[in-house]
């Protein structure tokens, strides 16, 4: 058994969550007790899939299977000269965050169980696909499949976030992240039309050996930044974020954070792996310099005047974005020149923050969510005497607050 889930384990990431998401909804018609087995079932699965991907590549190194091949290891089957079909490709950085995002969808599915009461055999079907879409994100190896799985992760969050829909901010919340999520895609979707139509190619490591750097690979790059900067919730476009995390479900709030930080990471791989040795990656570096530095100085100014505890912290999650967009741009504009190892501690910081980010964060949202349902109030003005109330609840919250504020032993 374990031997087949190492041997597919890449596949499985993703196609377990799909299975799932179609088989929830169906037992729940039959039997609500058994139901609620799958979702334990499919969970677990997946995690311990999620465990076997990580631990695979942290102790063989980079993980590669082509979808359909007759050798899922071999990226080139006999007698073509170009990678084809579906590529997963999962090498530490994927692999970390493919651990965080299972061990936040674990917390957050046990989370679930008392946070959410109605309509339950829908979100755990759409909460499946909201995995299925991020595992995909975090380990494809090909610009298409990447666009498709950021996709399926836009649908089944904007689902969540309306999750529920009889409260108009919960609907405004989705169609705001709608609209962003849209127009990020229409720039995906257009910059990879313009590689291929250049060369042939969608596979990453393949366009990487091929690229000639030429204007339209300029404008290709431009776009791919774009959008996952708007997606990863960058300031200018940024104002989807505090309407979204404030108005979902908390433990999806904990999710739409490692969604967020599952586009971070394809901006630094597109950025590093694709575009890396281009001459003139300084222009765009700096761009992403001036966009980090905006949304770490908007999203702390917009969250001191907040009273609602979900809105503050979600601005600033908005200003820990600008920190790593400006770990990004630092490490591309040193990366072919004499700051070279500067640069490289800029990325190295720029990564761990990403993990970080997704894990403090999802704890915090996770405790403001507790308080919230707890007391019935969301306005700061209006919380007192909590840590006698709720003293496991402030133990988080002092945890996830310290490591904000980078204090020893913390990972801040």
């Amino acid at each position: 058994m374990i031997t087949i889930l190492q041997q597919h384990s890449a596949a499985l990431l993703v196609a377990l969550p799909l299975l799932f998401a179609f088989l929830t909804p169906l037992t729940a018609k039959l039997n609500a007790k058994l139901s609620k087995l799958v979702i334990f079932i499919g969970l677990a699965l997946i995690t311990l899939t999620a465990a076997i991907v990580s631990f695979d590549v942290f102790s063989t190194g980079t993980k590669l299977y082509v979808m359909g091949a007759e050798l899922p290891s071999v990226a080139k089957p006999a007698g073509l000269t170009i990678p084809v079909r579906i590529i997963f490709e999962i090498d530490a950085f994927s692999a970390f965050m493919i651990l965080i995002a299972a061990l936040i969808a674990v917390v957050a599915c046990i989370y679930s169980l008392r946070f959410i009461k109605e309509s339950t055999s829908k979100y755990y079907s759409v909460f499946f696909l909201m995995l299925a879409g991020m595992f995909g994100l975090l380990s494809t190896g090909d610009l298409f499949n990447l666009f498709v799985f950021m996709e399926v992760l836009s649908l089944a969050s904007a689902g969540l976030i309306a999750f529920r829909h009889d409260e108009v901010e919960s609907v405004e919340a989705a169609y705001k992240y709608l609209i962003i999520s849209s127009l990020a895609s229409l720039m995906i979707l257009f910059a990879i039309g313009i590689l291929y139509g250049q060369y042939g190619l969608l596979n990453i490591a393949a366009l990487a050996k091929a690229l000639r750097f030429s204007f339209v690979d300029v404008v290709a790059l431009a776009l791919l930044v774009s959008a996952l900067a708007m997606k990863a919730g960058s300031v200018p476009m940024h104002f989807w974020v505090p309407d979204a995390y404030s108005r979902a479900p908390a433990p999806i709030t904990a999710l739409l954070v490692v969604a967020s930080q599952a586009c971070l990471y394809a901006l630094f791989r597109i950025s590093f792996t694709l575009f890396g040795a281009f001459p003139l990656i300084q222009l765009i570096a700096w761009a992403i310099i001036i966009l980090g530095l905006l949304s770490m100085f908007v999203g702390v100014t917009m969250a001191l005047p907040q009273k609602d505890i979900k809105r503050l912290m979600a601005y600033h999650a908005i200003s820990q974005t600008g920190y790593m967009l400006l770990g990004v741009g630092l490490g591309l504009l040193a990366n072919n020149s004499a700051m070279a190892p500067f640069g490289l501690k800029a990325m190295e910081g720029g990564i761990f923050h990403i993990m970080n980010h997704a894990m403090y964060k999802s704890l915090l949202f996770l405790t403001a969510g507790a308080i919230i349902y707890a007391t019935g109030k969301r306005n700061l003005d209006e919380l007192s005497g909590l840590a006698k109330k709720m003293p496991f609840t402030t133990i988080f919250f002092i945890i996830g607050a310290a490591a904000i504020a980078g204090l020893p032993p913390t990972n801040g």
